[in-house]
């Protein structure tokens, strides 16, 4: 691997120079660089994952080697570390967990999105503490809408006022309720989590389904997601989606879902994210990179370049 400065040297220069144009051709295309804004990272004998099923797939350790060896061939230049849900007293050790990290040269982890309670009292205290520290771009809580009540309002209020971002990240059937979150905190910027978690069998036709019950109306879904994108502080990450496809699934089974998202929200809001190791209960990295591009391949190499890369080293100040 190449040292973390090569590659952000590389890849800044060959953005900025306009190496990558639109007349790349399809080999040419594959070799984009790519940075992954949902990287996560556990060890097991440092962090406490109390949603994790022991001796399920997810349950053991997935460290920089295994996301390196999982990467391998994609190109993939930076990443930003994803939180990963620890322990209620284990916020703090997260954080300088991966802090620790991100100081480690030849490794891709370059920034981080924290965990937090942001119903809490003790969320300001908490945030300032990484006010001035660049490696900490913002940070989330998994929450469905009901969550939202006046106090994490105000702590979501404060990340706009310490100048970090906030992650949202609830059922697809709330995606509608973000409208008002965002637009109470009118200086924080946002980033809507795996395309908005839209139920993905939902979008097959019934006679893929099965007896699966959709979790949401797809219009309403479409919709919803329409009037957040109309919100200019807000960003979408193409991701988390294939982590609940069925066996048989197919890029095309994406295509819709990915294709809503970008078209809503324009080719200078969306990043990529991997979900991994999380996306490993649908597919491997390798698997849901490939049916990205073969989703996006028809869509101009420029906008192909901004959603893989520049749109990331731009929001999350990668320079």
């Amino acid at each position: 691997m190449l040292s973390r400065r090569s590659l952000i040297a590389g890849t800044s220069a060959a953005l900025a120079a306009g190496t990558y144009t639109d007349w790349l051709t399809a080999k040419e295309a594959e070799a984009l660089p790519i940075v992954d804004t949902h990287q996560h990272l556990w060890d097991l004998e440092k962090l406490n994952l109390p949603w994790l099923e022991k001796g399920g797939k997810l349950g053991r350790n997935f460290v920089t080697k295994d996301y390196v060896a999982a990467a391998e061939g994609l190109n993939i230049v930076r990443a930003v570390y994803m939180e990963v849900d620890v322990a209620e007293d284990q916020k703090e050790l997260e954080a300088e967990y991966v802090l620790a990290l991100c100081k480690q040269p030849d490794q891709p982890t370059v920034a981080a999105v924290i965990g937090c309670r942001p119903s809490s009292p003790d969320f300001a205290k908490y945030a300032k503490r990484y006010r001035d520290n660049p490696l900490i771009n913002g940070f989330r809580q998994v929450m469905s809408a009901d969550k939202f009540d006046a106090a994490c309002i105000k702590s979501l209020q404060h990340c706009g006022e310490l100048d970090k971002s906030f992650d949202l990240c609830v059922p697809g059937a709330d995606i509608g309720a973000m409208v008002k979150v965002v637009d109470e905190c009118p200086d924080t910027r946002f980033i809507l989590d795996h395309c908005g978690n839209p139920d993905v069998l939902a979008f097959l036709p019934a006679s893929r389904r099965g007896d699966h019950k959709p979790g949401h109306d797809v219009d309403d879904w479409k919709r919803s997601i329409q009037q957040l994108a109309k919100r200019e502080r807000v960003i979408c990450k193409i991701s988390g989606i294939v982590g609940s496809v069925p066996k048989d699934w197919l890029a095309d089974d994406l295509a819709p879902i990915i294709n809503h998202c970008l078209d809503s929200f324009g080719p200078n809001r969306v990043v990529f994210g991997s979900d991994w190791p999380v996306c490993l209960t649908g597919a491997s990295l390798q698997q849901w990179v490939a049916a990205l591009k073969e989703v996006i391949h028809s869509r101009p190499i420029a906008q192909q370049r901004q959603l893989l890369a520049e749109n990331a080293i731009r929001f999350y100040r990668l320079e």
